[in-house]
């Protein structure tokens, strides 16, 4: 759906008249260029503390991808990455702000702030982890400020090992794709699986079942991972078989009508795989369902219904999954889920408790998983402009647009570039992660 505020103030008109009256006036996001994706674009300015250990190897891999890094100031405006690893205690932190406060005015529009630091639970020193803790808000803090550019802000926290993982993080950080991922907390640590791929095509030979496919932001993922190099495996309920069908012809891909509910679906999506192949490189759990009613008048079907297909069919998938080896060394797992799952909302008492339950199941799943070589992260998308939300009355609609840092909805693409970055061998390192794709939403922020 078009957002007619965005394009108003955006005119020439609309720029003079939201001026006058003081209307925020959001700009229009930098996305990737479908013709060129996961090139870097401007410049990047690269700082760090005193004592930091990421900024070398960081200047090294950034620069090698092609981007100018430079270390005493953007020459016109461009990208902030500052390595804050070395600031372990109260002092010390004057070099974050100092850094920040000389350099802020040269951010670009849809530029990128990137702060990298040290995982709080993986040191022994009880005073450096308290303020490398402290990172957080401050990144949050930041993009509110900066969101008014279409800027965003995020934090790359490293464990042990993630040091030979961050490459993947930072890159997708700095990229088009990253566009209405703000304010979040990436945590990387040693990979569990070989990174090796083309930066430009990382999915290249590798299949992906995407669940919920035909539309919206599952047809959005399908088309971003094809564009990646993926087979896709589009599944969807059999009253969609026309449309799946067409929208995976359309990329090369596969489909497969299935109701995932049904008591034999785990096996026939399992047994349709390892006819394509003995591998399956990453399996996304997109498909869900929405039956808003207070929960005083909420009937057993409207909460039993939402729940098995959130849930109860995620759950099952993944046992059947990992009984076989078929995700082992490399495998990817994704859980859609939804800030209603963080920040809860009226009318959603079952919607919220089975996105909530998808962080569970990524939380509760990553430590075994990554014993296999298998990661598994997750998304919450905020508002998004797909058919759901356009259905949204005009004015909370217009609330779901402007309640977030960058005054916009995000668009299904922006789901689906997260969950591509979650799914390049790159990313291997990644792991356990819940971002939310809302361009900081003010709901549970």
């Amino acid at each position: 759906m078009t957002d007619k505020y965005l394009e108003l103030a955006n005119s020439p008109l609309g720029k003079k008249l939201f001026a006058a009256v003081g209307l925020p006036d959001p700009v229009p996001l930098r996305r990737e260029d479908p013709s060129q994706p996961h090139k870097l674009w401007g410049q990047v300015l690269l700082g760090a503390s005193e004592g930091s250990v990421f900024a070398q190897s960081m200047d090294d891999f950034i620069s090698a991808a092609g981007a100018d890094v430079c270390r005493e100031s953007l020459q016109n405006t461009g990208h902030l990455l500052f390595d804050a690893s070395g600031i372990t205690n109260a002092q010390q932190s004057e070099q974050l702000y100092r850094f920040f406060n000389q350099h802020i005015k040269s951010l670009a529009h849809s530029g990128r702030v990137i702060i990298v630091g040290h995982k709080p639970s993986a040191l022994n020193n009880t005073e450096h982890a308290a303020v490398q803790r402290g990172l957080l808000g401050f990144v949050k803090s930041l993009a509110k400020e900066i969101g008014r550019k279409g800027a965003t802000a995020n934090l790359v926290l490293v464990d042990k090992g993630g040091d030979q993982a961050l490459e993947g993080p930072i890159r997708f950080l700095l990229s088009a794709g990253s566009a209405f991922m703000n304010a979040q907390m990436l945590t990387v640590a040693a990979p569990v699986a070989d990174m090796d791929a083309d930066w430009t095509k990382p999915l290249l030979g590798k299949t992906v079942l995407v669940t919920g496919a035909a539309r919206g932001i599952g047809l959005a993922i399908s088309q971003t991972l094809a564009r990646d190099g993926a087979e896709i495996i589009g599944v969807d309920v059999p009253q969609s078989e026309n449309e799946l069908a067409t929208e995976m012809t359309a990329i090369g891909g596969l489909s497969l009508p299935l109701d995932i509910t049904d008591a034999d679906a785990p096996e026939r999506l399992r047994d349709f795989c390892l006819t394509q192949s003995p591998t399956l490189h990453a399996i996304v759990h997109n498909a869900g369902i929405t039956r808003d009613k207070m929960l005083s008048k909420m009937t057993p079907h409207q909460w039993d219904l939402l729940v098995q297909i959130n849930l109860g069919a995620v759950q099952s998938i993944n046992k059947v999954l990992l009984d076989t080896e078929l995700l082992d060394n490399g495998g990817k797992i994704i859980g859609v889920a939804s800030i209603s799952g963080i920040a809860g909302n009226v009318g959603q008492t079952n919607y919220g408790f089975s996105k909530a339950a998808i962080i569970g199941v990524v939380e509760s799943l990553s430590e075994s998983c990554a014993a296999r070589g298998i990661t598994i992260n997750g998304v919450a998308p905020g508002f998004i402009e797909t058919q759901m939300t356009a259905a949204i009355p005009f004015v909370t609609r217009q609330m779901g647009r402007r309640l977030s840092s960058l005054g916009q909805g995000g668009l299904p693409i922006d789901v689906a570039e997260v969950i591509g970055f979650y799914l390049s061998p790159q990313a291997a390192g990644v792991n356990g992660n819940m971002v939310r794709v809302c361009g900081q939403s003010l709901l549970g922020a």
